[in-house]
Parts: structure tokens; C-alpha cells; sequence
């Protein structure tokens, strides 16, 4: 119950007012979380101030600014390994900008408050994430779906973080299929001022990482139609665990409601609709720009595993960025991953049912 008073590392710190107000006029903040709905609105104001100051000294240099190459697209349901990879391939410094955690949560402002916000961030956000012991900085990748959250009020973080009532209406977020022309073009609207503010920082190719994104195939192929896909994934049993306690883990630091007892149909469901509309929208990715890798092969050799990546994708001489790589992999000696207790039988079989797709695409034992 502490956590519900604190603040520091709330994803929604960058929000301006405007859109504060969109979100709390369609959601009930519940009694308990109302000083964290407190804080929020006072910090908001400020970012509204910040926002217009970016707007005007650098709006005319954003709306022409063009997004460099296709951007390279990290694919993966939550904890089967999207943010190891992400953070190997951004060891490519060199020809990869990814969004850190200051740009994905002050989308309106990083251009010119980011040194400032470091500050705040190194002095009030715990140095690991709060679901596991992987190391959370203000340099640090993070997943550009955060920056969405803020600016277009259109994703399913929405439901799984602050409004878990209402989940299953963030959820159409997800795939946007089930929303309407006008939101999906807004969507997209967005999702380009944000690319393209990072491009005019970083003046280099976008190397993305979202889970949201492993249903959007579509979406981006329409956007990008060069963009290069790569998909991570993970047995299934391990990533129903440690889903479920990404979710219990996340609603202490971001709730606005109170988050209910059993999240195993969310989870359930979640996943079922990601993957049914990766399937069918993974034919849509032209030949060469796509490749899978699974977790485990990727933590067994991941030297190999990389370069092969490399290979298929057409992303240049692994040889440039082995070095850079390989310090970054030594610097993981020491990391140590969350263990759970085991399912039970009847919610293995509920999971292999549900997921079958996964375990039949990718040789899973259901018994594993």
C-alpha cells in the first residue's frame, strides 16, 4: 500500500494538462489513488508550459525533419525477451537511435528539458525496473508505446497500468481494429511527430521496441514499408509468469484504481489477440525484412545469434559492432533472473489451449 503514494517513476509524468484532463474525465481514479491523480495534475502544468516552449522554438524544424531509413522494429509479447535484444542491437550506437526513458516519457519536451529532467530522474527513479533487476537510466532504451501513452491516449498501457477496470477498452488499442478511421489516422499522426523529433536529435536510423507493436504489422508496413522486423520469443509458461508479475508489479508505482485479485483472463487475452493478428499480418512483411529468434538461443549464443540478424536483415558488418557488443554481454555476468512457482496443472492446460498457436509455431512442449 506504500507504493501507491509514490510518485518518482510514474509513466505518466510527462502528460500535459489537456490530455490529463481527457484521461481523468473517462476514468474513475478510485479514493486511495486521488494524491497520486493530485500529483499528476500538478506536474501536468508544468509540462503544458514546457510543451509550448518546445512548440514554438522547435515545431517548424520537426514538421520538416524526415525520418531516416525504415526504422528496425523489436516484435515480442511482455518478458519474452524484447527489451535484451533491444538493448544488444542498441549497442549499435553507430547506426542506431533508440528512445531512452527521459524521450519516451517527456515526448512534448525532451528536446529541451532533458538535462534538466536527468537531474530529477537520477534523484527520484528507483536504478532498477520495478519487476526485475534489469537497469533502469535515464539513457536507458525504453519502449516508444510510454511516449503514445502520453500523446495520443490510445494504448492498451492504459488498461494494464492505470485504469485496470477498464482494460478490455484499452485493449482494441492493441491491433486498432476494432476503432474508428479517424482515431487510427490520429494514431499514426502522433506516432510520426514523435519519430520524427527523435530523428531531428539523433539524426540516425530508429531502432523501436514496443510488445504493442507485434500486432501492428499492418499499421507500420503502411507507415514503413521498408522497415526490418525482428521477433523474439519465449515459452509460453515462462511468459504467462512472469507477465503476471510484471502486472502486480507495475500497479504499486502506476495505478489510479484498484487493481483486481486475478489477472490470468486479461493475460489470457492479451496475448490470444496479439498473436492472432501477428500471424495473420506477418505475411504482409516482405522477404529479407524479417527474422525470429528465440530467447533461449539468443542467451546461449548471442554472439551468433546476433550475427546471423545482421545477416538476414542486411544491417551491415557484424564485425563493427562485435566489440561494443560483447562488453555489453560481459557486463551481464552477474544478472540474475526472477524465479517463480510453478503453474498449476489445470492453468498449464488453460494456457496450452488458449496459446496453442504459439506452442505449435515455435516446438514448445506443453508439459515444459
Amino acid at each position: 500500500m506504500k507504493a501507491r503514494w509514490g510518485f518518482w517513476s510514474n509513466y505518466l509524468s510527462g502528460i500535459p494538462s489537456d490530455r490529463l484532463r481527457v484521461l481523468l474525465a473517462e476514468n474513475q481514479v478510485d479514493p486511495g489513488y486521488r494524491s497520486r491523480a493530485a500529483f499528476l495534475t500538478l506536474v501536468s502544468m508544468r509540462n503544458s508550459q514546457n510543451a509550448r516552449r518546445e512548440e514554438r522554438r522547435f515545431g517548424s524544424a520537426i514538421e520538416n525533419t524526415a525520418i531516416l531509413d525504415s526504422p528496425v522494429f523489436v516484435l515480442g509479447h511482455w518478458r519474452s525477451g524484447t527489451t535484451h535484444l533491444h538493448n544488444l542491437l542498441a549497442c549499435d550506437a553507430e547506426q542506431f537511435a533508440a528512445p531512452n526513458s527521459i524521450e519516451t516519457s517527456f515526448p512534448y519536451s525532451f528536446l529541451s528539458t532533458e538535462q534538466a529532467v536527468k537531474k530529477q530522474f537520477m534523484a527520484w527513479v528507483p536504478r532498477t525496473r520495478p519487476m526485475d533487476n534489469v537497469a533502469l537510466g535515464p539513457g536507458t532504451p525504453q519502449e516508444d508505446e510510454f511516449a503514445m501513452c502520453v500523446s495520443s491516449l490510445r494504448s492498451p498501457f492504459l488498461g494494464m497500468c492505470s485504469f485496470p477496470r477498464r482494460s478490455e477498452h484499452y485493449d482494441r488499442y492493441l491491433t486498432f481494429r476494432d476503432v474508428s478511421a479517424h482515431e487510427v489516422e490520429e494514431w499514426k499522426s502522433t506516432f510520426l511527430w514523435f519519430l520524427r523529433k527523435l530523428t531531428l536529435k539523433h539524426g540516425r536510423r530508429l531502432l523501436l521496441k514496443s510488445p504493442t507493436h507485434t500486432a501492428r504489422i499492418r499499421l507500420l508496413l503502411q507507415l514503413f514499408p521498408g522497415a526490418r522486423f525482428i521477433h523474439i520469443h519465449r515459452h509460453p509458461y515462462e511468459v504467462f509468469r512472469s507477465t503476471r508479475h510484471l502486472l502486480q508489479s507495475l500497479w504499486p508505482f502506476y495505478s489510479l484504481q484498484t487493481p483486481p485479485e486475478n489477472v490470468d483472463e486479461q493475460i489470457l487475452r492479451r496475448h490470444t489477440t496479439m498473436y492472432d493478428a501477428f500471424f495473420e499480418e506477418k505475411r504482409l512483411i516482405p522477404e529479407g525484412q524479417f527474422h525470429e529468434v528465440g530467447y533461449d538461443d539468443l542467451v546461449n549464443d548471442t554472439m551468433g545469434e546476433v550475427r546471423t540478424l545482421y545477416e538476414r536483415l542486411g544491417l551491415g558488418r557484424f564485425e563493427r559492432v562485435q566489440p561494443r557488443l560483447q562488453e555489453y554481454v560481459n557486463s551481464l555476468s552477474t544478472y540474475r533472473r526472477n524465479e517463480f512457482s510453478d503453474l498449476s496443472p489445470a492453468l498449464r492446460l488453460r494456457i496450452a489451449r488458449s496459446w496453442q498457436r504459439g506452442f505449435e509455431a515455435w516446438e514448445y512442449g506443453f508439459d515444459a
